[in-house]
């Protein structure tokens, strides 16, 4: 059972009134020091903690921030954006509660059961739920990806970019028949539609042929397949959606007996620390994880303090090459 100011006033020899005055800090109270000391004492000893709604209601606010992702797999990239995105907002005395939006429960449910600060969402939210937050004083924070927006609530995450980046090392490095590995979880389709508009764009742009697209389920088996196709189709250089399907790449590729990066150059995305141990090890993009969760910490605090959000930063991609995508001698 859990431990009520009650407990804590029996226990200290108090009233309830005192115990709320010493836990609050309530300014004015007269409360002698050693009544203080006694009543906090008592409240450690007894763990004592008071509940987030009856310090929403006192403050007429909430210290929380609450982020919905959608149905996305949480890797190293998310992990280490939501740990850097709790510290930003820790600083500020807010605490962070992630809900993984699995299943078919409305999201009005959570937001009035937890009485967030701010919500900030990791995708587009619906429009009758972002009236409904806003209607209830609640400040909200969308992301979306790529796209120029007037609403200063809306941060733009880009993706596109990323595959030009690819596309430009790659050919850069003498490179002219290139592949796309995309990855055939459906949960990351969005992300991987904007990554091969990128790369097919900049292709284009190159003057070079589309590329021959293949998807991996990170199976030998799936990871060869895609390997004999793009030898069959010329195929001299492969851009992978991230650092996992191109860590997969790499083995289909020396399972169809193709040598990297002498017959065929490739490069991931996220520079996760396995990519450096790859053999040979694999060339990735950047994404400036950390950078950009002070940004959307920037903005969640901009929202709350209502003033105008930080420009958004134009150099968060950065190409990190290695042996796996050595120029062509």
């Amino acid at each position: 059972m859990a431990v009520t100011s009650a407990d804590v006033a029996r226990e200290s020899g108090v009233s309830r009134t005192t115990v709320s005055y010493v836990l609050n800090e309530t300014p004015g109270a007269t409360i002698s020091d050693a009544t203080r000391r006694r009543v906090l004492a008592t409240a450690a000893r007894l763990g004592y903690a008071p509940s987030a709604a009856a310090r929403t209601l006192r403050a007429g606010r909430s210290d929380l921030v609450l982020c919905v992702l959608p149905n996305w797999p949480i890797g190293p990239v998310l992990d280490t954006l939501l740990e850097r995105l709790a510290d930003e907002l820790a600083a500020r005395g807010l605490a962070v509660l992630v809900h993984h939006g699995r299943g078919a429960r409305p999201l009005a449910d959570l937001w009035r059961a937890v009485q967030p600060r701010t919500v900030v969402g990791f995708a587009a939210f619906a429009e009758e739920d972002l009236r409904a937050m806003r209607l209830a004083g609640i400040q909200v924070v969308g992301t979306r990806m790529d796209g120029d927006d007037d609403d200063p609530t809306i941060v733009s995450v880009p993706q596109v970019r990323i595959g030009r980046l690819q596309v430009q090392h790659l050919v850069a490095g003498g490179r002219s028949r290139l592949g796309w590995a995309g990855t055939t979880d459906t949960r990351l389709a969005e992300f991987a539609r904007h990554r091969l508009a990128g790369v097919r764009s900049e292709c284009a742009q190159a003057g070079i042929a589309p590329p021959v697209v293949r998807e991996l389920d990170l199976t030998m088996a799936s990871a060869a397949r895609a390997a004999a196709a793009w030898r069959e189709a010329g195929v001299d250089a492969v851009a992978a959606y991230n650092d996992e399907v191109g860590l997969a790449v790499l083995a289909g590729l020396r399972e169809q007996g193709l040598a990297v990066p002498q017959d065929v150059a490739v490069i991931g995305v996220d520079d996760v620390p396995a990519a450096a141990l790859a053999e040979p090890p694999l060339s990735s993009v950047d994404q400036a994880i950390e950078r950009q969760a002070a940004y959307l910490a920037a903005c969640t605090l901009a929202a709350l303090d209502g003033v105008q959000p930080p420009s958004r930063p134009d150099d968060l991609h950065t190409v990190v090459a290695r042996a796996s995508s050595a120029p062509r001698r």
